[in-house]
């Protein structure tokens, strides 16, 4: 088993933090992880991307070249990224996003942006709703694990909000997966 995952969106949506909570989910479930992470020097609102490598064998190689896993959060983020896909690769988009291309691509879109809102009361925890949603398509890794490292990683009195957005977005990919796929 190894599955490579980018996630993408801008800068302040989270995704290094949720791509770190998933890299220590596998580690504590007895699989290899590596986590690196890339943004514009905008920070804040510039192009943000987090790579997660999980296997249960050694990890040779930190980066990926042809993720099996895509999360966009923004469009600029599915333009940028999306030509890197593995030909059987699975892409994971908020609702908001236009997708013009599905070669053999598995395309999956959720309300992840609109469901942090929901759960939560802010955009702040969309990055736990797309954590949610790819925990269900990575299903080697133990759910109990990244619950424990969202509660060690988030800010403290934010634990309860972020494990409930998380499970937000494990509902949203097992109620709706036939309609959106």
């Amino acid at each position: 088993m190894k599955v490579e995952v980018r996630l993408s969106g801008s800068g302040g949506q989270g995704l290094i933090l949720a791509g770190i909570i998933l890299a220590e989910g596998a580690i504590s479930t007895d699989l290899n992880a590596v986590q690196t992470q890339s943004y514009g020097p905008e920070a804040r609102g510039g192009a943000s991307k987090c790579e997660v490598v999980i296997s249960e064998n050694e990890i040779n190689f930190p980066k990926i070249s042809k993720p099996n896993i895509l999360l966009s959060l923004t469009q600029k983020s599915l333009n940028q990224y999306l030509k890197d896909m593995d030909n059987s690769g699975i892409i994971v988009i908020d609702s908001s996003i236009e997708v013009k291309c599905t070669e053999n691509l598995n395309i999956y879109k959720f309300p992840i942006i609109n469901s942090s809102k929901e759960v939560t009361g802010s955009y702040v925890s969309a990055n736990m709703v797309a954590l949610g949603v790819i925990s269900q398509l990575v299903k080697d890794v133990d759910i109990e694990n990244i619950k424990k490292s969202i509660i060690k990683r988030v800010p403290k009195g934010t634990q309860e909000s972020n494990i409930k957005a998380f499970e937000k977005g494990i509902e949203l990919f097992r109620n709706n997966i036939d309609v959106n796929h």
